[in-house]
């Protein structure tokens, strides 16, 4: 609630502004065509990932996954970060942070390992991870924009050798903070069957049409409305109770919303040039190092939305927007509000019982964002 009324005070601001001529309707017009598909795909595939997570998909394959590891808890982990992995990527980190992490906390209990390796696992990833497509983060789909992409092939090809750092190399700390949990052993339990199988399948079999279709240059939010009303449509015939306004990220909406309008405005008097000073230009080393640092560093003082709308006009080049986009994607570990996922994911922590203090959060933030960020523009300065 407390997104929405954020949300509620930026879109009276933005409308504000629009109404005494600040921001010209032209420019509040653009910004609408621009952003209204982006939105509609976070609406639907949020409904999707939600459906599917009602149905026993991702229990289904967090379960299967322990018993593969023949109780060795790290190659339970390795498992995990692949799952995380694929499920950011295709799915957003909204949906790995919210859906997946209770899924591993709990199958982590079952199996008498301690949930904070996993669900730390998770929350790393659903940010780091969020650079291989555009669908993984609403700042890689507001990036097409600017890079003029319509090809997702393009984008994987500009930022791979950067995600791969990206994930790499936070894996390799967590293992290092964690290496005694993770050579722990367990006995393997036995999966509990869906309680509907019907759903269950159906839903596994939308999101395994989906994710190609999300790669394929098709509008996103095209594949994701329609497995969206599917699934609605199946869940309103056997589950008509699932079925409600709450599976809407309408929060989102309007907080996002509020925001395009607002950091609009802040363009239109004048905040373009301010930032140019903080962020420079160039496209060598130490330029990208800059600009991905001032990416990370607003991502974490506001949030990874508005510092990658504020920062965008500054960019230009394409290995530019790369460079910002590993800093407000990949740096945002350090603060809790840095992005939405991770208030997301400690709010499901709680509901679950376990607890991380936000100290010890922002500390290992501190040694694991810097760190991954560099490296990541260092590979994409390398690449390019």
């Amino acid at each position: 609630m407390r997104l929405a009324i954020l949300g509620a005070v930026l879109l009276l601001l933005g409308g504000i502004a629009l109404v005494t001529g600040i921001l010209p309707p032209a420019d509040a017009l653009a910004v609408a065509d621009r952003v209204w598909p982006i939105l509609l795909f976070a609406v639907a595939i949020t409904v999707v990932a939600e459906l599917a997570s009602e149905a026993g998909v991702f229990s289904a394959v967090a379960e299967r996954t322990a018993r593969a590891a023949r109780g060795r808890a790290w190659v339970l982990w390795l498992f995990v970060v692949l799952i995380a992995v694929v499920s950011t990527a295709f799915l957003s980190l909204d949906t790995t942070a919210v859906l997946l992490t209770p899924v591993v906390v709990l199958v982590a209990r079952e199996h008498g390992l301690p949930p904070l390796p996993f669900a730390l696992t998770t929350v790393w990833l659903a940010n780091t991870a969020s650079l291989v497509l555009p669908v993984s983060n609403l700042t890689n789909l507001l990036s097409l924009h600017v890079l003029g992409f319509t090809d997702p092939y393009r984008f994987f090809a500009l930022l791979l050798v950067p995600s791969v750092i990206a994930i790499v190399v936070p894996c390799l700390l967590l293992v290092a903070l964690f290496r005694r949990d993770l050579t722990a052993r367990f006995t393997p339990q036995q999966a509990a069957p869906p309680s509907d199988p019907v759903l269950f399948w159906l839903s596994a079999g939308v999101l395994v049409a989906l994710l190609p279709l999300l790669v394929t240059g098709i509008p996103v939010w095209i594949p994701s409305s329609i497995a969206a009303i599917v699934l609605a449509v199946a869940f309103a015939v056997r589950r008509r109770e699932v079925v409600r306004f709450s599976l809407v990220p309408w929060q989102l909406v309007v907080f996002a919303s509020g925001l395009f309008l607002v950091v609009e405005t802040g363009h239109s008097l004048g905040m373009t040039a301010v930032l140019a000073q903080v962020a420079g230009s160039g496209t060598d080393l130490l330029s990208l190092l800059r600009l991905s640092f001032s990416g990370m560093a607003g991502a974490n003082v506001v949030n990874n939305l508005p510092a990658y709308l504020a920062l965008e006009p500054v960019t230009g080049e394409p290995v530019r927007v790369a460079a910002l986009l590993i800093g407000v994607n990949v740096g945002s570990l350090i603060t809790p509000w840095a992005s939405l996922a991770t208030l997301l994911w400690h709010s499901r922590l709680n509901a679950l019982g376990v607890e991380i203090r936000w100290s010890r959060y922002i500390l290992l933030g501190l040694l694991a964002a810097p760190l991954t960020v560099a490296l990541a523009t260092v590979a994409l300065a390398l690449a390019s």
